[in-house]
C-alpha cells in the first residue's frame, strides 16, 4: 500500500480489481478546501486512459509489476516467443499483449517484458530503433529534404512514411511509439 503522496509516473496501480499506470499526476492545493492529486491513469489490458482525482493522502494498492530485459526469439504463428537473458527461460506471448511493437521487432532484438504474478502485461521497446528499408519508390530527381513524404516497407513488412531521399536498402531510425521517421542512419 502506498498513499497518494507516493505516485510516481509508470506506477502501477490496482483499483477496482484492474491494473493501472500512472501516465502523469499532479498535486493541487487550492486556496480553500483540502488538497488533492489529480492522476491520468491508463488501463495496463485495455490502453484506455481515464481522468481520477484522489484526496491527498489516500491510501491506494500498488501492483508488484516485474519487469525483465527479455530477448524475442522468433513467432510460431500463434505467439512471440521471448528469453529471459539470465535464466534462459522462454515464455511465449500473445499478439494482443505485444500490440504494435510487433510491427518493430526483429530476431534478437532485446525488449522488456513486464508481468504481473505470473500474467504477461505488455511488451516495451526502446524509444526508437533502426531498422533497414526493405522496399520504397525511387526519388525523382530534385528531391530535397524538405519536400514531401513516400510509402515505406521496413524489413519487418511495417509501413512507414519516409523523406523522398530515402532509398531501398538505407537503414532508417524509427519512433516505436507513433511509427515516425527520425532519420538515416550512417553505417
Amino acid at each position: 500500500m502506498a498513499t497518494t503522496n507516493d505516485l510516481k509516473n509508470g506506477m502501477v496501480l490496482k483499483l477496482e480489481g484492474q491494473l493501472w499506470t500512472v501516465v502523469e499526476f499532479q498535486h493541487v492545493k487550492p486556496g480553500k478546501g483540502p488538497a488533492f492529486v489529480r492522476t491520468k491513469l491508463k488501463n495496463v489490458e485495455s490502453n484506455k486512459n481515464v481522468d481520477k482525482t484522489f484526496n491527498a493522502g489516500t491510501k491506494v494498492e500498488t501492483a508488484n509489476v516485474d519487469k525483465r530485459t527479455m530477448q524475442y526469439l522468433y513467432n510460431d504463428g500463434s505467439s512471440y516467443v521471448f528469453m529471459d537473458t539470465d535464466t534462459y527461460d522462454q515464455l511465449e506471448v500473445t499478439p494482443e499483449i505485444v500490440g504494435d511493437a510487433a510491427n518493430f521487432m526483429l530476431e534478437n532484438q532485446e525488449a522488456i517484458v513486464a508481468t504481473n504474478e505470473g500474467r504477461v502485461l505488455f511488451v516495451e521497446l526502446p524509444a526508437s530503433v533502426e531498422l533497414l528499408v526493405s522496399q520504397t519508390d525511387p526519388g525523382l530527381q530534385g528531391d530535397r529534404s524538405t519536400g514531401g513524404t513516400k510509402p515505406a516497407t521496413l524489413e519487418t513488412g511495417h509501413e512507414i512514411q519516409v523523406p523522398l531521399f530515402i532509398s531501398t536498402g538505407e537503414k532508417v531510425k524509427v519512433d516505436t511509439r507513433d511509427s515516425s521517421y527520425l532519420g538515416r542512419v550512417k553505417s
